[in-house]
C-alpha cells in the first residue's frame, strides 16, 4: 500500500499558483492543518486570525463578498461548534464561496471530546446551500480542494492530514456527488456504505466475508451533501439482507441518517444497520483503540453481519487485510492532537 504524507499541503501550494483570488485563513493552527507551506509560498495571501474562529468565519464571508475565495483551515470542531451562527448568517445564507477545511474529523485525535468532530456532518448538512465532502484516501485528500473550489457556494470538508494511504485508482479523483462502488457482482447479501477512514475498514471486512461466502456490494461516499442516492437505493432494493453503514461520526445525523432518509423517501423497505458512534462522546486514546472500542472498524462490520445472519465465521483481526495506522506523533504532523 502506498502511503503519502502532507498531500493537501503540497497540492494547496501548486493550486494556489494559478488562483490569485485564493487566500488561506488559519486560527493559530497553521502547521497542524497543513497551511504552513501556503503561508511560506504566498505570504501576502495568508492571514493568521488567532484563536478567534467566530471572527475568522465572519471575516471570510466579507472577503468572499469582495470576490475573493477564502480557504479556512482549522480543526473541524472549531469551525462548526464555535462559529455556527457566523457560518449560517455570514456564509451559508448569502451563499458565499467560503471553503472550510475541518481537520481531525470524528475520533482522529487522542484529544478527547473537546477536539473530536463527531456531529459536524449533522450540523453542517442541515445548513441550506452547504456542500459537505469527506475524503477517504490520499487521492481524495488532494482532489477535495479542486472539488470544493469548483463547487458554487460554501463547502465544508472533513479533511485528513499527515499520512494517508492511496486506496483508489489515481486516474479517478473525487467527483462531486459520485460514489465509488468498490466491490461488484449481480447477487449480493448486503450493501455496505462507508465514508472517510471507515472505507478502508469496510474493504477489509468485505474481503474477509467474501472468502466466507457472504457477498457485499460496497460503496464509498465522499459527497455527503448533496447526496445522490439512486445507485445505492437500487442496490439496497436488490440485496438479500439489507444495508449496513459505517462512519467516523455519530449515527445521529451522519451517513447512516442520510441513507435512512433516502431509503424511507424512496420506499425501499430493507433492514438498515448503522455503525458508528452510538449517540455518545468518545474519550481520548489512539485511533486504532477508539475505532475498536466504539465499533468503527472492520470487526464491527463482521460482527453485524454475523448477528444478522445468525452464523459465526471465525474471523478475527489477524485474518483481516493489513491496514496502515499513522503514528500519533510523526514528522507529518505538528502535534498529536
Amino acid at each position: 500500500m502506498e502511503i503519502l504524507a502532507k498531500v493537501h499541503a503540497r497540492h494547496l501550494v501548486e493550486w494556489g499558483r494559478d488562483h490569485p483570488e485564493a487566500w488561506v485563513l488559519s486560527a493559530d493552527l497553521t502547521g497542524s492543518c497543513e497551511a504552513d507551506a501556503f503561508r511560506d509560498a504566498y505570504p501576502g495571501r495568508f492571514l493568521s486570525m488567532g484563536i478567534a474562529e467566530q471572527n475568522m468565519l465572519a471575516f471570510a464571508g466579507g472577503m468572499a463578498r469582495q470576490g475573493l475565495m477564502p480557504l479556512v483551515h482549522t480543526f473541524g470542531v472549531f469551525i462548526y461548534r464555535r462559529a455556527l451562527d457566523q457560518i449560517a448568517m455570514s456564509i451559508a445564507y448569502p451563499n458565499l464561496p467560503v471553503k472550510m477545511f475541518g481537520f481531525l474529523p470524528g475520533i482522529l485525535t487522542p484529544g478527547g471530546a473537546t477536539h473530536q468532530a463527531i456531529e459536524d456532518i449533522a450540523v453542517m448538512r442541515a445548513l441550506p446551500n452547504m456542500t459537505v465532502l469527506e475524503p477517504g484516501d490520499a487521492l481524495e485528500v488532494e482532489s477535495a480542494l479542486d472539488v470544493a473550489c469548483e463547487t458554487p457556494g460554501p463547502v465544508y470538508v472533513r479533511q485528513l492530514r499527515g499520512e494517508a494511504p492511496r486506496l483508489f485508482d489515481r486516474n479517478e479523483p473525487m467527483k462531486l456527488g459520485r460514489h465509488r462502488r468498490l466491490s461488484s457482482g449481480r447477487d449480493f447479501d448486503f450493501v455496505l456504505v462507508t465514508s472517510g477512514i471507515c472505507t478502508e475498514e469496510g474493504m477489509r471486512a468485505s474481503a474477509a466475508l467474501r472468502d466466507r461466502g457472504v457477498e457485499i456490494a460496497h460503496y464509498h461516499v465522499s459527497t455527503l451533501k448533496p447526496f445522490e442516492p439512486a445507485e445505492i437505493l437500487e442496490a439496497a432494493a436488490a440485496s438479500r439482507r439489507g444495508v449496513i453503514t459505517l462512519e467516523n461520526h455519530s449515527v445521529v445525523g451522519g451517513l447512516g441518517s442520510v441513507v435512512a432518509e433516502c431509503m424511507a423517501e424512496a420506499g425501499v423497505g430493507r433492514p438498515l444497520r448503522r455503525l458508528g458512534l452510538q449517540d455518545t462522546f468518545a474519550h481520548g486514546a489512539s485511533r486504532r483503540y477508539l475505532m475498536r472500542e466504539y465499533g468503527l472498524d472492520a470487526m464491527a462490520v463482521v460482527s453485524a453481519v454475523e448477528e444478522i445472519i445468525g452464523e459465526r465465521f471465525a474471523i478475527d483481526e489477524k485474518s483481516l487485510m493489513e491496514t496502515y495506522t499513522p503514528a500519533a506523533h510523526s514528522d507529518a504532523k505538528a502535534e498529536s492532537l
